[in-house]
């Protein structure tokens, strides 16, 4: 079978859930993003290396639209988070360290200060766990994260991620200190387990 270039795949760039739009970043959401970084800077730097600086507006918009791009090359798939009721921008996840030969992505997520504890990341990380598994035929999907990062482990493990292992002294701190790396991973026969599990719940996802 001939193996098809990762450009030439179509899928839906923007989907939502039943609070949430989520969508490709656009050019011109810089503004929206920069906002809400600075609001949740003392929020975002313990666990976020690239919060150690506040990025400048003319930065953030400038990574906005290299994700923008990337995107559209399929190699990297950056996704916007916006409250639907209010049409706020709540924060960022995405499908990133893709590999299309398995295919395998890892999960990343942040969330603006103002927008925690309302189960927004949780709702967003199944959503791009339905996207991966179902649209893109995932055959693993990862989330890494800081040992001591507890919010974020308890959103992999809430969707039914499984902890794999941890690596010591993995990475370099923001501190400078070395940190241990938590991957937790997720596979075809996992996944139908979190769709029974959530069928009756929460967290509907509409293409």
């Amino acid at each position: 079978m001939k193996e098809v270039s990762p450009i030439l795949m179509d899928f839906p760039d923007s989907f939502e859930t039943e609070r949430l739009l989520i969508r490709l970043p656009l050019p011109g959401d810089g503004g929206l993003v920069h906002e809400a970084i600075t609001e949740s800077l003392e929020f975002l730097r313990p666990w976020m290396p690239w919060a150690r600086k506040p990025p400048t507006p003319e930065e953030t918009e400038a990574r906005t639209r290299e994700a923008y791009v990337r995107f559209l090359e399929r190699t990297d798939l950056r996704f916007h988070l916006f409250e639907k009721e209010t049409r706020r921008f709540v924060g960022s996840s995405g499908l990133h360290r893709i590999n299309w030969s398995v295919p395998s992505f890892e999960i990343g997520y942040w969330c603006r200060k103002g927008f925690t504890g309302k189960g927004y990341i949780t709702e967003s990380v199944r959503a791009l766990t339905v996207f991966a598994f179902e649209l893109l035929h995932a055959a693993r999907v990862e989330i890494r994260c800081d040992k001591r990062n507890v919010r974020s482990r308890k959103v992999a493990e809430r969707l039914g991620y499984r902890l794999e292992g941890i690596l010591r002294n993995h990475e370099v701190d923001v501190d400078g200190t070395l940190r241990d790396t938590c991957i937790y991973s997720m596979i075809p026969e996992d996944f139908r387990t979190m769709l029974l599990k959530h069928r009756h719940g929460s967290g509907s996802v509409f293409f």
